[in-house]
């Protein structure tokens, strides 16, 4: 019954999410979770461990964790700092996964979007914030930044197919055959399933990530197998289904019917769906214009900005050692 139906999302929390609301236990995928009381930061890491648990939740196999910070909406400058390091702390995570572990190695960022579509500019908007090193290291040395052990950072942004008529794997793979790099960091704009996700959750992920996956527009992937080396995914959900806003109000609806007398005999009928029954009940009434739109909040111009510089400095962090080249220059 379950693959009869899809629901739109690009987080493999919300993927696990789906089946145990219909109490189907995944296996081949284990979840670990940490809360932040203090900081009221939710960090969730789902592995995929076997292909049989890939091919149920849909996802490659691999390690996805998940950041959910609620006051990540909030211009707070310093939880924007504490959100960056975390997030920092994940990618080494992962590049130790990887054994990407030399102390000096190349790194290529991706920003993958349309920088005139707002909601899909956040891998854009990160590049334009990086500090890239390779062509200083490339051309002084790397002591002319100051430090024993410097990564090369460079960075690209490909655009969509729409703008240069080409896959986006076939424009990166042919950059890291030329400049060689150690690892690839892809970003993206994702969908989310949950409204109360957006702009509020970041996912990094060790299986790459495919272009456009956002919209339902799947281009080939940027992974270990098409571009021949590791690749990390970090993205964002910026939009939503319109089928999930008016499940959601379904949802409120029959909360509502069952509180009623007169109608909680209706309500418990429709309670009796699973989620993907219902989800898609709403896909079947909605108009049909509907069902290919995407919603996105009003102040998508300021959260895209504000957390393309947290993901940003999250890179400059690990990467580049900026605060540690001042601090040496100051000594």
């Amino acid at each position: 019954m379950l693959e009869k139906y899809s629901v739109r999302t690009d987080l493999a929390l919300e993927e696990k999410e789906r089946f145990e609301s219909d109490n189907v236990e995944v296996q081949g995928v284990v979840v670990e979770e940490h809360y932040d009381e203090e900081r009221e930061i939710r960090i969730t890491k789902v592995r995929i461990e076997t292909e049989k648990g890939a091919k149920t939740m849909g996802k490659p196999v691999g390690t996805y964790l998940t950041l959910e910070a609620p006051n990540m909406a909030v211009p707070d400058e310093g939880y924007h700092r504490e959100i960056s390091e975390g997030v920092a702390g994940f990618i080494g995570e992962l590049l130790a996964k990887q054994k990407v572990e030399q102390k000096e190695f190349s790194v290529l960022i991706v920003g993958l979007g349309n920088r005139q579509v707002t909601p899909d500019a956040l891998g854009p908007y990160v590049v334009d914030n990086l500090c890239v090193t390779r062509h200083i290291v490339k051309e002084y040395g790397k002591y002319a930044m100051g430090l024993k052990d410097v990564n090369m950072l460079s960075a690209i942004v490909p655009g969509v197919m729409g703008q240069t008529g080409m896959e986006t794997v076939e424009i990166v793979r042919g950059v890291v055959n030329e400049t060689k790099p150690d690892l690839v960091i892809a970003i993206d704009a994702l969908a989310a399933r949950n409204s109360r996700r957006l702009n509020r959750t970041i996912q990094i992920a060790d299986t790459g990530i495919h272009p456009g996956s956002g919209v339902g527009n799947h281009r080939r992937g940027l992974t270990k197998e098409t571009l021949g080396i590791p690749v990390i995914g970090i993205g964002v959900p910026t939009v939503v289904d319109a089928a999930t806003i008016v499940n959601d109000t379904m949802e409120n609806l029959i909360a509502a019917m069952e509180s009623s007398e007169t109608l909680k005999s209706v309500g418990e009928v429709l309670r009796s769906y699973n989620a993907a029954e219902k989800y898609e009940f709403v896909r079947e009434l909605i108009s049909p214009h509907l069902n290919g739109m995407f919603v996105t909040p009003k102040d998508i111009d300021e959260m895209v900005k504000q957390i393309s510089y947290t993901i940003s400095e999250a890179l400059n962090l690990l990467f580049t050692n900026t605060e540690k080249v001042s601090k040496e220059q100051q000594e």
